[in-house]
């Protein structure tokens, strides 16, 4: 029995939270479980971004006598990709109250927060 590597299964993970929150924000009428669906699919992306810049037995992003010149490329793990990840970790979460803080003014609004009850036309 072959072992898969721990990337290909956080990967696949990632894959499995963009899908199911990508099917919750098209099936759901509710605008919370829509929310949820959002942020699903922002955590899954963040998962697939870091696991593409993880390198099985890689070491840190740091250059010393521990790695000859020729290993650096090959064992280093990429630090770009986890610093992406955390600064769009910090935009998602800030996207995520904006819709929150809309979702509670709508609710206010007509009592309700299914998108049926929005869809209606103000002509």
């Amino acid at each position: 029995m072959s072992h898969l590597p721990i990337s290909n299964i956080v990967l696949a993970t990632g894959f499995i939270l963009v899908l199911i929150g990508l099917w919750g924000m098209l099936t759901h009428r509710n605008i919370l479980r829509i929310i949820i669906g959002f942020s699903l699919i922002d955590t899954g992306i963040h998962i697939v971004i870091v696991s593409i810049g993880y390198v099985t037995n890689g070491t840190a992003p740091i250059i010393d006598s521990a790695l000859r010149p020729s290993e650096a490329a090959s064992r280093v793990v990429d630090p770009i990709p986890s610093a992406l990840v955390v600064t769009a970790i910090v935009i998602g979460l800030s996207v995520t109250a904006v819709m929150l803080s809309y979702a509670i003014r709508l609710y206010e609004s007509r009592r309700t927060l299914s998108i049926d009850a929005f869809m209606e036309s103000k002509w």
